[in-house]
């Protein structure tokens, strides 16, 4: 598992909203998932499991809860995707 904090909607260096990024090597439990986002204290955490070469699954969760979607982690996600070579 490797991870990331990054921030989406910056504009220059300045800016944004913060969102945690973990590329996952396997699935992890509901209980797991939501323990990092409460460790890392930002409004989101994503986290993106490769189903195959072009399918991901991605979760999302809050340091309370698990949500359906949430935008800016979306493009944290997959810049770090992209930042990391998948």
């Amino acid at each position: 598992m490797q991870g990331a904090i990054l921030k989406s909607f910056t504009y220059g260096d300045s800016g944004g909203n913060g969102a945690g990024v973990f590329l996952l090597d396997k699935e992890l439990t509901s209980e797991e998932k939501q323990q990092i986002a409460a460790d890392i204290g930002l409004s989101e955490t994503a986290f993106v499991l490769a189903e195959d070469e072009n399918n991901y699954n991605v979760s999302f969760y809050t340091p309370l809860c698990e949500v359906d979607l949430c935008g800016h982690a979306t493009i944290a996600a997959f810049f770090y995707l992209g930042l990391t070579g998948y």
